[in-house]
């Protein structure tokens, strides 16, 4: 490998030699091997296009005439050799198609038109090398470094000789004789010469003759790429013209389009997708009859993924053709939404059936990657409903109640649980993110809920995510709750609803946690149930906790310690069985489990937090609970802490555990925590001295910042801040020699050869420092960046003054900082404006 490094480090330095303008002709000799053949070519565009100055006086004509020989030589392969040699003719042309050769593009058309062939083949050759040169000139102009100005230059001289070039690739196409090969290549050049923003009145003719190539199987996929570029360019609306004529063609295409679906090939429903032109009013129809087309592929028959794969494929474009609409002018749009607003109400119909499950017994013979597939579709569904609510605004909503209704009512026809289901999936697809609480229908929905019977769990479950979703419309309307909340509660008993239901009930105690009283003692009890026997699995087991402490910090004062003791007390009890075990793989988990759901359990008990919803909003509270309840727990549960660090205070996960329970009744409390400050600190230099971890450091950063101002508290926190300076700065002077090592340059971090991952942590370091002391700053970086060619020799002095003057300039943005030693590090190392500079 050193071998190799060291040949790579010469030949990319041959490559930039004088030399190599005239060695680079004998490595494309016949007799050489392709590997070297390419090198050969690679050198020549290295040469054009990186030291195009050095080009000896009076070489270019024979450059060039030696370039079109050489292509034509290679015509018939190796392609990369081929390839190389195109890019580099294309790289010349565009030093020099502005200034000294304007007719570069009909003059390559003529030279390789009118070269003699030998044999068909030859002939075929030649025009397949025209075709790559044809390709690779847009490309080239895309991928260079070349100035905006310049490269805006280039674009449009080029752009003057696409209709040369058009009707050169429009004849190709258009022969019966032309080989595939010949007609694949014409259809990348036209894809190629498009970035080149060609007006779409300018490709008439090209597109109407890849429509035809539709027909031929071979060509399909490439035919519809192009097509799609064709018709996707950000003027196509201005040449709707020219679009109207292709319609029949487009069309035309419904039988294939048929056959397609059946067979699971969707490109063809590209072309229809962009095929949609919204400011032809005088047309609508013809462009309907394509909606319509999209609309049968999204109702494809048969559940995806299993029965066809196809349908996922058009919701992308029920997204494009509604913003077309609402971006169209007041009149405009209301005269397309007198057109499309029943379009979209069928695509709702269309959506919910596509939406629904199969029958129990086919649904259990999927396999799991199905079903997941099948998950991720209803979300995409679920999606495209919210957007579509947009569109169609309460209508929509009084639709699907309406249906619901009468599915549910309606004894003479008996309703399958996947119909109700995928209605209560519509319903709450939209209420999980647009505010439904001007609807009148919401009061109907929640008087509907308790008639369903939920025999099945992918029902109960959307009924449970349905309730959930409804929450925010519940607080405003309390006397609803006595209707819904016994269904989650029971529910809450049923493992296979654990998340769908856990979640229902997490979210309807933090919305309507001032209007639960009534209902608190049948929360608690369920709750409290479920917990001890283990139903539900860790995560839900604290979502449930932080639906609780929601729950109990909204209680009258007189009743929280009362509920709190009996809620916590059962598990501080089995904490403490585990506490006075050996300590053992087996404990570890449940000992964790436990102050998890302390942690989750406090991080949400708030008794600060004022009524979102009170017209009279109470009085923030300045001063602490001196009885605040968690506080009373916390104070009662310490001793047991102490002994549970004594014995696991080398277990991260069990120490991480117990500071998570302090950090987050930290953040809830605020200064209601203050009795407990000094035994805390206590207890994180007992845990920082016998074992230093983040986590101690994390909490005492917490306790900093709420208490740093509280001169009654300073003492311990002071002493807490020295010790844990001292443990640390002890821990780098054990390890001294290898910090003070004279080989360890820390100074050229940043502009050294760091790992670009380390770039963003540099930038963080400078900016806090730019932020808190930039005084001391601009000395350090000032003193670092003195002496001449440090960190590199691409740097100048100018350079550097101008660095420091950025860095100790910028304390608002990170972003601009990160930005700032990005372009140090890339200037230090000689890369800017490189491929790798547009990846770093």
């Amino acid at each position: 490998m050193d071998k190799k490094n060291v040949a790579q480090k010469w030949l990319t330095q041959a490559q930039a030699s004088p030399q190599a303008w005239h060695f680079c002709w004998a490595l494309l000799r016949p007799d050489k091997v392709p590997e070297i053949q390419f090198f050969g070519a690679s050198t020549l565009h290295a040469k054009i296009s990186s030291h195009w100055s050095d080009l000896p006086p009076g070489q270019l004509d024979s450059l060039r005439s030696q370039l079109i020989t050489q292509i034509g030589q290679f015509a018939s392969g190796p392609k990369l050799v081929l390839t190389r040699l195109c890019v580099a003719l294309a790289s010349l042309v565009l030093h020099v198609l502005a200034e000294t050769w304007p007719t570069a593009v009909p003059d390559l058309l003529c030279a390789f038109q009118t070269g003699e062939s030998v044999t068909e083949a030859d002939g075929q050759a030649r025009c397949l090398a025209l075709l790559e040169l044809l390709a690779v000139l847009p490309e080239e102009l895309q991928s260079s470094r070349i100035p905006a100005s310049r490269r805006s230059q280039l674009r449009s001289a080029l752009a003057v000789d696409w209709s040369s070039v058009c009707s050169l690739l429009q004849q190709l196409l258009q022969r019966p004789d032309a080989p595939c090969p010949v007609r694949e290549r014409v259809l990348r050049c036209v894809s190629s010469w498009l970035t080149l923003d060609i007006a779409l009145k300018d490709s008439e003719g090209l597109l109407e003759s890849c429509l035809a190539l539709l027909k031929e199987s071979e060509l399909f996929d490439t035919a519809v790429e192009t097509i799609v570029s064709i018709i996707s360019q950000p003027d196509c609306q201005r040449f709707a013209d020219s679009l109207l004529k292709v319609v029949p063609q487009v069309l035309g295409l419904q039988e294939q389009l048929k056959k397609a679906v059946q067979d699971g090939d969707m490109e063809t429903l590209d072309i229809m997708i962009y095929m949609t032109l919204l400011e032809q009013v005088d047309h609508w129809q013809g462009f309907q009859a394509l909606v319509s087309m999209i609309m049968s592929c999204t109702g494809t028959p048969g559940h995806y993924p299993v029965d066809e794969t196809s349908s996922s494929l058009t919701l992308t474009f029920w997204y494009t053709l509604q913003d077309d609409i609402t971006s169209l002018d007041a009149e405009r749009q209301t005269l397309y939404l007198q057109i499309y607003r029943p379009v979209y109400f069928q695509l709702v119909d269309v959506l919910l059936q596509k939406a629904c499950f199969p029958r129990d017994e086919d649904y259990a013979a999927w396999s799991a990657d199905d079903k997941e597939q099948f998950k991720t579709y209803r979300v995409d569904i679920s999606d495209t409903l919210m957007y579509v609510y947009e569109l169609l605004g309460p209508e929509l909503l009084r639709s699907l109640y309406d249906k619901l209704g009468t599915l549910l009512t309606d004894t003479t026809h008996p309703s399958s649980w996947q119909d109700i289901e995928a209605l209560l999936f519509g319903f709450q697809s939209i209420a999980e993110t647009v505010d439904v609480s001007y609807s009148d229908v919401i009061p109907g929905l929640i008087g509907l809920i308790p008639l369903i019977t939920a025999n099945n769990v992918q029902l109960a479950e959307t009924i449970m995510f349905t309730i959930g979703s409804l929450a925010e419309w519940l607080a405003d309307h309390s006397l609803m709750l006595a209707s819904v909340l016994p269904v989650v509660l029971h529910g809450l008993s049923n493992a296979d609803l654990s998340v769908a239901c856990v979640s229902a009930l997490k979210r309807i105690c933090r919305e309507c946690r001032h209007d639960l009283h009534l209902h608190a003692n049948d929360i608690m009890a369920v709750s409290q149930a479920v917990l001890v026997k283990d139903i539900h699995k860790s995560p839900q087991c604290m979502w449930i906790m932080q639906a609780l402490g929601f729950l109990l910090s909204a209680l009258p004062s007189d009743e929280i310690l009362g509920k709190l003791l009996s809620l916590v007390t059962p598990h501080i009890q089995q904490l403490e069985k585990l506490a006075n075990e050996p300590p053992s793989s087996a404990n570890k988990l449940p000992i964790v489990h436990i102050l998890g759901l302390l942690s989750d359990l406090f991080s949400t008990f708030d008794l600060n937090k004022q009524s979102e919803r009170s017209e009279v909003m109470r009085p923030v509270q300045t001063q602490p609970h001196h009885n605040n309840p968690v506080v009373v727990v916390l104070q009662q549960a310490f001793p047991l802490i102490q002994t549970i660090l004594s014995k696991w205070l080398n277990e991260p996960e069990v120490v991480e555990a117990v500071c998570a329970v302090f950090e987050k009744s930290l953040k809830t409390l605020l200064h209601d925590f203050a009795p407990l400050v000094t035994q805390l600190c206590e207890l994180i230099g007992q845990m920082f001295s016998a074992y230093p971890q983040a986590s101690a450091l994390d909490l005492t950063r917490q306790l900093v910042h709420i208490f740093g101002c509280e001169k009654d508290l300073f003492s311990p926190i002071i002493a807490l801040l020295e010790l844990i300076t001292n443990i640390t700065m002890s821990i780098f002077q054990r390890k001294s020699d290898l910090y003070l090592s004279d080989r360890l340059d820390i100074k050229a971090a940043i502009g050294g050869q760091s790992p670009r991952s380390l770039a963003e942590h540099f930038a963080e370091v400078l900016f806090s420092a730019s932020c808190n002391c930039p005084s001391m700053l601009s000395v350090w970086l000032r003193e670092a960046l003195l002496p001449p060619g440090f960190p590199s020799s691409h740097l100048t002095t100018e350079y550097k003054e101008h660095f420091c003057q950025q860095i100790l300039r910028e304390q608002v943005s990170k972003r601009r900082m990160k930005d700032i030693v990005k372009e140090f590090a890339l200037l230090s190392r000689g890369l800017q404006g490189t491929e790798y500079a547009a990846n770093y």
